[in-house]
């Protein structure tokens, strides 16, 4: 356990140039979009019996192709996601790439209009505090980056998980996910306090999760989590009360963590899927969690 604290210790110590770091990170997020792109592409030769999984993969980029499939009666009732702006600004050093998504189709017009406002006002907030940090003449000469992204991560006729990603890079770079699990069939945006009886939730997932970390820890693999009962300083407790979470193709609850937050940079976004037999006695139903 010492070495294991040593080496977290030698990692968060080591220096990255930021010129390097900005460039890394750019390449990556640039190279992520390209092979989206890619992918759109190979789906389109995808026949009659995967048109499904086309109409999902393309809806997030062709209104007009959603609007053509929207006629065939079996993919008719699915909710599209596209991007209707995108916030940009580039100067050699600073780069800024927001997407702004909206949902349609949804049968519950508030509640479209309820997403649609929220990812309107958080992009262009992210966008505008990015221009004003630009704007501080002490950060004339930083490298600055800032990219989001979204998609549906998967979705059914009664359910839909819209991920929304975020990538920040200045001296280092940080990513984030967040996720709206979306009742289809009941209208409804299901939140992870929603899913139990009471708040027990939290030490009950928390527990689990530690217990994930010590059996998945392997120095020598590079697989590490920062704990607070091993002296890491924010070091993980317990999850937050609204803690990021998806529910997955399986019905299983899934807690994810953003980069950094538990874990070294170098892990990424770090995900927890939860056994639902360890929150089973606290779920309301297993509507979602099963």
């Amino acid at each position: 356990m010492n070495e294991m604290k040593q080496l977290a210790n030698e990692y968060k110590s080591v220096e990255i140039p930021e010129e390097l770091e900005f460039i890394v990170r750019q390449t990556v997020a640039r190279r992520g979009k390209a092979l989206k792109r890619i992918r759109g592409l190979k789906k389109t030769a995808v026949g009659a019996a995967a048109a499904l999984v086309l109409f999902v993969g393309t809806v997030n980029v062709s209104p007009g192709v959603a609007n053509a499939m929207s006629e065939v009666p079996v993919l008719g009732t699915l909710v599209g996601l596209v991007t209707v702006r995108t916030l940009s600004y580039e100067d050699g050093h600073r780069e800024a790439e927001v997407q702004v998504p909206q949902v349609e189709g949804l049968g519950n017009k508030e509640l479209q209009d309820a997403l649609n406002e929220k990812y309107l006002e958080q992009n262009t907030k992210l966008y505008e505090d990015f221009m004003k940090e630009i704007g501080d003449s002490e950060l004339t000469q930083a490298n600055l980056a800032l990219y989001t992204d979204y998609k549906i991560k998967y979705q059914t006729a009664d359910f839909m998980v819209v991920q929304g990603t975020k990538l920040e890079i200045a001296a280092s770079g940080a990513e984030s996910v967040a996720y709206d699990n979306i009742d289809l069939k009941n209208q409804m945006i299901v939140s992870l306090p929603s899913l139990f009886k009471d708040d027990s939730y939290i030490d009950i997932i928390s527990k689990n999760i530690l217990e994930q970390m010590k059996e998945k820890t392997n120095p020598d693999e590079g697989i590490m989590f920062f704990l607070a009962e091993n002296g890491d300083i924010d070091g993980f407790e317990k999850i937050k009360a609204d803690q990021s979470f998806y529910i997955n193709e399986a019905g299983k609850l899934v807690i994810s963590f953003d980069e950094y937050e538990v874990a070294p940079g170098f892990m990424g976004v770090v995900e927890f899927e939860i056994p639902t037999e360890v929150v089973q006695d606290i779920l309301v139903s297993n509507t979602y969690v099963k």
